[in-house]
């Protein structure tokens, strides 16, 4: 089969498309037929230039070709999606416990644009942000795949959403998906407008997808009992100062999203928890994943650069 692998470059991320034997699906797994693929911000940032190729991919959506040793939640040609190992290929190898059926009135591209970036918003705004109707969430590079998605489930959720982005056209085209705040800025220099839009009582949760060098302003900007959900590091920043007197006096709470040291178990249960509470939004419509553009297969090193490039808002799907 076409498999696209990738590697970090000194002017951005390279891929090259090899002839790869087929997976073969283990007990537990699913082997599905690629139709369509989505990046993400995180699988092209870090690495060292020159380091090894790797398959690239880490979601998509398709049919199932053949299930594991074990699996009886999933047949042969069911419409699936969901994180999965190698995606920038015609077939790849999706754990069972992970992979969701496709609801009918999605097409494969806003299925493949769904799993990791609603999963993680699911993590941020339910699991552990709590957020509630009424609330205000405030999402810092609110255009990207994650800032769109955190907008869109939490209008649905019932929150007041105020978003950052350095484009007056991309708040301007946000706007028309229930955006109530934009603050045009790439600067740590939001506080004030936050306070103006909360009557100067700060946002309940922040998702914080630039890095550190905006960590301090979104620790400023948080209510009592406020939390920040750290995602992202776009800004390439991975430390910041943390105001102690602001955490204990405010009774802040700081947590991370990430799912590198989380067992395939644990993610399971975010993908359940998912499944019960949020896909039924995308089932009947209230949620639609925003696509910006989509690429033919032959075509991913482009869509590569115009991710790279950071002018799309919302998810780069690719076609297989």
């Amino acid at each position: 089969m076409k498999a696209y692998w990738i590697a970090p470059g000194a002017s951005g991320t390279t891929a090259e498309l090899r002839d790869t034997p087929s997976p073969e699906p283990k007990a537990g797994e699913l082997l599905v037929r690629v139709r369509a693929t989505s990046l993400n911000r995180g699988e092209l940032l870090g690495g060292k230039p020159g380091a090894a190729a790797k398959p690239g991919g880490g979601e998509c959506a398709g049919e199932v070709v053949k299930a594991g040793e074990g699996v009886t939640s999933f047949a042969a040609g069911d419409r699936v999606m969901g994180r999965c190992a190698g995606g920038f290929a015609e077939q790849s190898v999706m754990d069972a416990r992970e992979a969701m059926r496709v609801p009918p009135g999605l097409g494969w591209a806003e299925a493949a644009a769904t799993p990791l970036v609603f999963l993680v918003v699911y993590d941020m705004l339910v699991a552990q942000g709590r957020l509630a109707a009424g609330q205000w969430l405030l999402v810092t590079g609110v255009s990207s795949g994650v800032g769109v998605a955190a907008l869109q489930t939490g209008k649905a959720l019932g929150a007041r959403v105020i978003g950052t982005s350095g484009s007056a056209d991309k708040l301007a085209r946000l706007e028309k998906l229930g955006l109530d705040v934009g603050i045009r800025t790439r600067a740590a220099d939001f506080h004030d407008a936050v306070m103006k839009a909360t009557d100067g009582k700060g946002v309940s949760l922040v998702v914080n997808n630039v890095g550190g060098t905006v960590f301090a302003e979104c620790v400023k900007s948080l209510a009592f009992e406020g939390r920040l959900a750290i995602v992202g590091h776009m800004d390439r920043t991975h430390t910041a100062t943390l105001d102690l007197e602001a955490l204990h006096g405010k009774r802040l709470t700081v947590f991370g999203v990430s799912n590198r040291f989380r067992t395939a178990g644990q993610r399971a249960e975010t993908v359940r928890g998912f499944v019960r509470e949020v896909l039924p939004f995308l089932a009947d419509g209230r949620l639609k994943p925003v696509v910006d553009r989509v690429f033919p297969f032959a075509d991913l090193p482009a869509a590569i650069a115009f991710m790279e490039s950071d002018a799309q808002v919302g998810k780069i799907v690719v076609s297989v």
